[in-house]
């Protein structure tokens, strides 16, 4: 599988100490990649500078071998959709007109809403099984609803790499596994996902490609059920955990270890 985005010396960071220093990593096409670590680790900081939002201090972000930098932002767009962590609408705004706006890419300034434009709205709408909330506010909407709208978004783009960062965060059990299992649905029609997650056992069930950031730094990467070992897991997190077999997908999945509790 060619690598669709990789990064060479990649420096990121915030003023005059970087975040990110000297990183050298590759995202497989087609396939879902998760990015964890701990906090700090640099994992929302590399997401936007892959999508083109922050500029690196020194190295190269490459997208099927040429430098992003390279691309307008137009360009850029009609490659990579990113959807950030708690984006934020004008107050009011029905899901239609948010959706809507995921046709940026492909519109000039003064072009009038094509056909194209109502298909590929449309399809984000049935994908997202969103379709019967397109005249409902934002703000009156479940967050797993309003977290499946902006997907939706993302989807009219038609990029085909995807990156977001904490699709999940905020979620409960039932609307994460909803938007893990788009996630899956769009990887198996032809799309690259990158994400941010916290929940390893998540990553583990659901990643084809498991990056571990610690320290600005890849400390492992590779499929799931070779990267989470315990040896990984207590160099990054400082923790010690054991390995449990998912019998569904017969992955590694991590646990912590419960310290000894004391008599009184």
């Amino acid at each position: 599988m060619a690598d669709v985005l990789t990064t060479r010396n990649l420096v990121l960071g915030y003023g005059a100490t970087p975040v990110i220093s000297g990183l050298d990593l590759a995202v497989p096409a087609g396939q879902f990649t998760v990015l964890a670590g701990p906090n700090g680790s640099g994992k929302s900081t590399l997401l936007r500078a892959l999508a083109g939002v922050s500029v690196p201090s020194a190295g190269a972000i490459l997208l099927d071998g040429r430098p992003l930098a390279a691309m307008t932002p137009r360009e850029r767009a009609r490659r990579i959709a990113f959807l950030p962590q708690a984006p934020l609408a004008p107050e009011g705004m029905r899901l239609r007109d948010l959706v809507r706006m995921g046709r940026h890419p492909h519109r000039g300034a003064l072009s009038r809403w094509s056909r194209a434009d109502e298909l590929a709205c449309e399809a984000a709408l049935h994908h997202t099984r969103t379709e019967g909330l397109r005249d409902q506010p934002l703000d009156r909407l479940s967050g797993g609803q309003r977290q499946r709208g902006w997907i939706a978004m993302t989807l009219a783009q038609q990029s085909p790499i995807l990156l977001l960062d904490e699709p999940t965060a905020f979620l409960d059990l039932q609307h994460q596994q909803e938007v893990l299992e788009l996630i899956a649905d769009l990887v198996a029609a032809g799309s690259t996902v990158v994400a941010v997650l916290h929940d390893l056992i998540q990553a583990a069930r659901h990643a084809d490609h498991l990056i571990l950031l610690a320290d600005g730094a890849v400390a492992a990467a590779g499929p799931p059920t070779a990267v989470l070992q315990p040896a990984t897991i207590a160099r990054v997190f400082g923790l010690d955990v054991t390995l449990l077999c998912d019998p569904e997908t017969g992955r590694n999945i991590c646990l912590p270890r419960l310290r000894p509790r004391q008599r009184a």
